[in-house]
């Protein structure tokens, strides 16, 4: 999944912007972005686009998030695909209860 959003520059070019770093979005008319680091951006998109491309954004994210924590061979599949080893603990099997090491009548 790529944490990136596809927008239209006003001139022409398409570039992925990260929706993460957008401090705020204008339409006056066109609509500007203004990033954390104070970078602004003029792009084709509508304010009502750009939100929808987010909030979409946003929400295929969840779902996989909550795909790969249900399905644990989903999770294994994507680490492998990525190079990496799962980090998930297994919680179906909860660790037995914590006993002291001390005792109490000290």
């Amino acid at each position: 999944m790529d944490p990136l959003i596809l927008l239209r520059r006003l001139s022409g070019p398409i570039f992925a912007l990260n929706p993460d770093l957008i401090e705020r979005a204008e339409a006056t008319p066109d609509t500007v972005l203004t990033m954390v680091n104070g970078n602004k951006y003029l792009i084709c998109e509508t304010l009502v686009e750009l939100t929808e491309l987010i909030r979409d954004h946003r929400a295929r994210i969840i779902a996989l998030a909550e795909t790969m924590a249900l399905d644990s061979s989903g999770v294994a599949q994507t680490a492998a695909s990525h190079g990496n080893t799962p980090r998930l603990q297994d919680v179906s099997n909860p660790p037995s209860p914590v006993t002291s090491i001390r005792s109490r009548e000290a």
